[in-house]
């Protein structure tokens, strides 16, 4: 029963520290110089109609999220 907790406990105190990471990474993603920026993602602007799609952004950061991911298991 109290592994249980325990478990639990890691859990939602992971789940904070990675809440604290996401907020001061949203708090300074207009600081970033290359966030949103990079060759190969998609920006069409006409008109009337503006399209914006980070692929390769998408993918390193999923790339970053991975390792990290990766590492903390490990």
């Amino acid at each position: 029963m109290v592994n249980e907790f325990q478990q639990y406990g890691k859990v939602i105190i992971f789940f904070g520290i990675a809440l604290v990471i996401i907020g001061i990474f949203l708090l300074f993603w207009d600081k970033i110089p290359f966030i949103g920026k990079l060759p190969g993602d998609i920006y069409i602007k006409k008109k009337n109609f503006t399209f914006y799609f980070p692929i390769v952004t998408s993918i390193i950061l999923s790339l970053i999220i991975s390792l990290i991911l990766y590492l903390i298991r490990k």
